[in-house]
């Protein structure tokens, strides 16, 4: 493919070309930038052990921006490329191996929230603790240098292709030059399959298992409020005491619930907006060698920086569906005034539960990671008034 395609000579064409993909770069560093720095301040969002695959994201996205859209932009408004060959396969390369990330970092997600809304408190803590976190972050950047770096510096996707590869480079006319980067049969399926297929399909089957256990869990609770609701009466001064119990559990239960659900929510449209935007790539990446290259290349690019618009995206889908980075986001753009601060950094005027106070849309930490509490334990002390500082 050629990313050099759009041979459009109009200067106002050219003029909102240059605006548009201005606009992708822009939104995409400062929205991951964001996302990052508000993770890297807000202490309640670094205790959430999926927060930081969510920094791994955005950090590869970053580098996309910086990396990746600049030279690819350059390409399509000068109309050739003007870096040398060495550096196309560079760029190549990096493209490939931030992409993967990206996909594996949600694949990455996707089992942390199975294992958290799926599986026993237990079994999560188990699963996720920090070194494997560490490690399954260090496998999203280790495992794409070995569809990216490796092959494509040593040209294994362009054998057998190389006279279609010549062919390209001089139809593209004498007097310029472009970043041709075509790959073959066994490439584009290898590639393809590990950094799309296969994530996706567990991606897939992870969010399909949380859905199913969400559902269980709000019939279930709608049952027992009915089943409350029908053998309760007023209770007398003696049952005060056990009716406040009974309430207090009902309402964490229900909060429990819907943080579960809103949370698998947010992460799907994360994710299903992410394979809209890179699925019509990977179709055309794996249909184009099988239908001899004519797949054309005002389609390639479209198809490509469909996919870079993802990372602008994914911090846009965090500041709309997740409460925590919203008030983060804030925070930091309001340069910390007072009224977006939690209640519990502030001092709260009125006695809060401990399940208001660590409420997020990405994990709960109660329920998941903090023993029952003990009369002198953190979660008790938090369900108590505080004093102002």
């Amino acid at each position: 493919m050629s990313f050099g395609c759009f041979h459009s000579d109009s200067m106002p064409t050219r003029m909102v070309l240059i605006c548009f993909l201005s606009l992708v770069m822009l939104m995409s560093i400062l929205g991951n930038l964001l996302v990052m720095v508000a993770v890297c301040k807000d202490r309640q969002l670094r205790k959430i052990k999926t927060n930081y695959f969510i920094v791994s994201l955005a950090f590869a996205d970053l580098l996309v921006s910086v990396l990746v859209m600049p030279f690819g932009a350059i390409e399509l408004v000068h109309q050739h490329w003007i870096y040398g060959e060495t550096f196309c396969l560079v760029r190549t390369s990096l493209d490939v191996l931030l992409t993967t990330a990206s996909i594996l970092n949600l694949c990455c997600i996707a089992l942390d929230r199975y294992y958290a809304i799926c599986c026993q408190p237990l079994v999560y803590r188990n699963k996720m603790t920090p070194m494997r976190v560490a490690l399954m972050i260090g496998g999203c950047w280790v495992i794409p240098t070995f569809i990216s770096f490796l092959p494509i510096m040593q040209g294994w996707n362009s054998i057998g292709i190389d006279h279609v590869i010549e062919e390209r480079r001089h139809s593209e006319g004498s007097n310029s030059t472009s970043c041709v980067f075509m790959v073959n049969k066994p490439y584009a399926l290898t590639c393809s399959v590990v950094a799309f297929y296969i994530p996706l399909v567990l991606m897939v089957l992870a969010y399909q298992r949380i859905y199913v256990t969400a559902r269980a869990h709000a019939l279930q609770i709608s049952m027992l409020q009915r089943a409350g609701g029908a053998g309760g009466g007023s209770p007398g001064p003696s049952g005060v005491a056990a009716g406040s119990s009974s309430d207090s559990a009902d309402h964490q239960r229900n909060h429990r619930m819907r943080t579960e659900t809103k949370a698998a929510k947010t992460l799907c449209i994360i994710m299903g907006c992410f394979c809209l935007c890179w699925a019509p790539f990977f179709i055309t990446n794996v249909v184009d060698p099988f239908i001899d290259y004519t797949v054309p290349d005002k389609l390639w690019a479209a198809c490509l920086w469909l996919g870079y618009i993802n990372s602008m995206l994914n911090p846009i889908l965090y500041a709309f569906l997740n409460k925590s980075f919203r008030r983060a986001f804030l925070i930091i753009l309001c340069c910390g005034r007072s009224r977006y601060r939690r209640p519990s950094i502030l001092g709260p005027r009125a006695p809060r539960t401990a399940t208001q106070i660590t409420s997020s849309t990405h994990v709960l930490w109660l329920h998941h990671k903090v023993p029952p509490p003990s009369p002198d334990s953190s979660v008790s002390n938090a369900s108590r008034p505080q004093n102002p500082r």
